[in-house]
């Protein structure tokens, strides 16, 4: 309409939420407004999985390994010596700091033998301790500002940890995820919490303070060519050929025996022993998530259970939260809540049963020494053989190696940027359904409200898993191909484009 009349002449006060009419120009219209979905208490688990995501990126990480052990600094947090009301049982920077120094006043040698790196992976493993928790800390602060735009309401940092307090539930009086209290209120009803592992009952610190932590997040980077990057470097400190053609790609690494990084390998290598192989994460990847590596040295694989519908579930979520996003933009449709509701519930229940056997900690371990991996492939020793290509914007400073070795070695050229993306935003996805309540859920606005926060880190994800397998999951039929399928495919198909061009 253009003829000047007012809203009132139109009945465009009596139209209710979320129709208003609006006038531009002269010009009286209605459009359909929709309010940021508010997803309330819940909301405080969500800002926590993203602060502990934040907290053990590789440059935090990096800092903290630098400080502890090259600057001699103390771990920075409560010295009180007693965790602060509120967090995690086992988050006590005072204790795993003593027990950091006691293991470096131990080394008598500290640039022979494998007590260097010996104490670089026990380090790792107290970062992880430290970070990995239901708990909000100080690095928040910032970062909860930002929220906003995500939760349709301002909050800050004391407001996201009184949403945390009041989404935990009261467990024989400690707070607990109001998942994990269901499971210990059904299947281990009236067992005792217990502090020792040796005992029989429930791990209090596994109840209270669950690892956020996620195996895809080494699946995506085992995927991006991190393990074989590492594996590559250490054969030819080895004086062992890891190419196949006549002479080796690395063939010039001459690591000097002045600086540190010699001793560090040395100890990498002397350690193989203790970690985990390829064939133990390749079971768990399918256990997990169904998801299958797919590589000459992958062993053939006879799974006694394995999440073979997941990623169909997975995808089929993903789809679904396209046709959202396409809907909620559209001011004229007020989407529908519930297909995203169920696609939460299905992925969720496939989540839940592969939490056995090694989940307490296959996950813990493969991140440990993949942190190691990319910590030792950031030391400058490293980063001046590989060179690559320093205008590239890399988040990460272990990132440049790897996309140079795989250059070097001819192996999939997409870059590990897209890969890093699927292994960050995939976790802190999967977290957010595995550690939700969903089976209790009854309406759609919590999945819209879930759906609306996790927007960027779901459309990231959608985007990076376009970029490496060519596959685009935003349109019907969703596909279910296995990525390790469609890396080899795009990988031949590469090749033999390369090929026609030099022929």
């Amino acid at each position: 309409m253009s003829n000047g009349m007012n809203p009132e002449q139109v009945g465009g006060n009596d139209l209710p939420e979320p129709f208003r009419v609006e006038i531009t120009g002269g010009t009286i219209g209605t459009r359909v407004t929709i309010p940021s979905p508010i997803a309330g208490d819940v909301s405080g688990l969500w800002i926590t999985i993203k602060n502990r995501s934040a907290a053990m990126e590789f440059p935090r990480y990096d800092d903290f390994i630098n400080r502890v052990l090259c600057q001699n600094e103390s771990i920075p947090g409560d010295d009180t010596g007693e965790p602060t009301p509120g967090d995690c049982a086992n988050q006590n920077p005072r204790r795993v700091d003593r027990t950091l120094r006691q293991r470096k006043r131990q080394l008598l040698a500290p640039y022979h033998g494998v007590d260097t790196y010996n104490l670089l992976r026990a380090a790792t493993e107290a970062f992880l301790l430290m970070e990995c928790g239901v708990f909000l800390d100080e690095t928040a602060e910032e970062a909860v500002g930002l929220e906003e735009f995500r939760l349709g309401e301002s909050i800050d940092i004391d407001k996201a940890r009184e949403y945390l307090t009041g989404y935990l539930e009261e467990h024989l009086g400690i707070k607990v995820l109001p998942y994990l209290k269901r499971i210990v209120d059904g299947a281990l009803k009236g067992e005792p919490l217990i502090d020792s592992p040796y005992c029989f009952g429930i791990v209090r610190s596994r109840l209270t303070c669950p690892c956020l932590i996620e195996l895809i997040w080494s699946y995506w980077l085992e995927e991006g060519m991190l393990v074989q990057s590492m594996n590559a470097l250490t054969m030819r400190f080895q004086n062992r050929r890891s190419g196949a053609g006549d002479r080796d790609p690395l063939m010039h690494l001459e690591l000097d025996s002045l600086r540190p990084v010699g001793n560090l390998l040395w100890g990498f290598l002397q350690d193989e022993i203790h970690r985990l192989t390829l064939g133990r994460r390749a079971y768990e990847y399918d256990h997990h998530y169904g998801l299958n590596l797919v590589g000459k040295a992958v062993p053939k694989l006879a799974s006694a259970d394995s999440r073979s519908r997941f990623l169909d579930a997975f995808h089929n979520l993903l789809y679904r939260c396209s046709v959202f996003f396409k809907e909620e933009a559209n001011t004229m449709v007020i989407p529908d809540g519930f297909p995203l509701l169920n696609a939460l519930k299905e992925v969720h229940l496939l989540l839940a049963e592969g939490m056995h056997n090694q989940y307490g900690d296959l996950p813990w371990t493969a991140r440990v020494e993949m942190m190691i991996m990319q910590w030792l492939l950031a030391r400058p020793e490293i980063r001046d053989f590989l060179r690559g290509r320093p205008m590239v914007p890399y988040s990460e400073g272990w990132m440049g190696q790897v996309d140079a070795m795989k250059t070097l070695q001819g192996w999939n050229p997409a870059s590990i940027t897209h890969f890093r993306n699927l292994a960050v935003f995939g976790e802190q996805v999967m977290l957010s359904i595995r550690f939700g309540n969903w089976n209790d859920e009854v309406s759609g606005d919590i999945a819209k409200a879930w759906a609306h926060y996790w927007k960027p880190e779901i459309q990231g994800y959608l985007h990076a898993y376009r970029a490496v397998t060519g596959v685009d999951l935003t349109v019907e039929p969703v596909n279910s191909v296995m990525p390790g399928l469609l890396l080899r495919d795009r990988l031949a198909a590469s090749a033999s484009s390369q090929s026609r061009t030099n022929g």
